[in-house]
């Protein structure tokens, strides 16, 4: 019966949108974040694929337009629906359909940092205006990690948000931090939003366990799979490579077991 329980069903998809800052602490902004964290029990596998926000797709009832607009659209004209047209565009334009979501206002990645009294993070080169090393942020600093892109562009951005996620994940698996995960878990419940069954969660601990933190297959749309663009309005996108991007898609969420 546990096997079975930790085993099925074998693939779950889940979205993950940071929202920019929203006013009144509401959810009305643009999803400058999206990622999806793909998990297979059977292999075991854990992938996890940036999306890069100024991707120039079709968003359903919108026409094209960046990605990360399909959210604020929908969230702006009925509350809490900005995940299900993010999921819908995703699934329109990649083939690949979210079974669940979590969303966070980036304010709130201050909060769940500073519960942990900081997140300490390992870079294998200058990134984020940090030297190559091992740095401690607290929430201020670590917001500010993920949200950089001075000097750089969006794909370094959604490189610092990975190394930021699982940075969080394997400072919270240390034995030092265990005290803190009562007040994490707080923090989360203020800031975060989800539509995760709650029998869900300890399965896909387990298989990150499995897994490990460090064999985590991280991915994303970089430059080779994307054509700088501008519109007739002056908007500078990123138009996709769908031969090349659809090659990732299926060695992430269709490979075989």
């Amino acid at each position: 019966m546990i096997a079975f329980y930790a085993l099925i069903p074998i693939k779950t998809t889940v979205l993950f949108l940071g929202i920019d800052y929203a006013p009144h602490k509401s959810f009305v902004g643009r999803s400058d974040t999206i990622v999806l964290l793909h998990f297979n029990t059977l292999r075991p596998y854990i992938g996890l694929l940036s999306i890069p926000r100024d991707l120039w797709v079709s968003i359903p009832g919108y026409g094209e337009n960046r990605i990360n607009t399909a959210h604020f659209f929908a969230e702006s004209q009925q509350r809490g629906s900005g995940p299900q047209a993010t999921i819908k565009t995703i699934e329109a334009n990649f083939g690949v359909k979210a079974d669940y979501y979590v969303r966070i206002r980036f304010d709130g990645v201050k909060e769940i940092v500073n519960a942990m009294d900081g997140v300490t993070i390992k870079l294998e080169k200058p990134l984020g205006g940090y030297q190559a090393g091992i740095h401690h942020l607290s929430g201020e600093k670590a917001l500010g990690f993920a949200r950089r892109r001075q000097g750089a562009d969006d794909f370094f951005r959604m490189e610092q948000g990975q190394i930021l996620i699982k940075s969080i994940l394997l400072d919270l698996m240390k034995p030092t931090k265990w005290t803190k995960i009562p007040a994490v878990l707080m923090a989360a419940a203020r800031v975060v939003e989800t539509d995760i069954p709650f029998w869900q969660l300890p399965r896909l601990g387990i298989l990150i366990l499995r897994v490990g933190i460090e064999n985590i297959d991280s991915r994303m749309i970089d430059r080779s799979m994307t054509t700088p663009y501008t519109t007739d309005q002056g908007a500078s996108v990123l138009l996709p490579q769908w031969d090349q991007i659809h090659l990732l898609i299926e060695e992430i969420f269709h490979k075989a077991y």
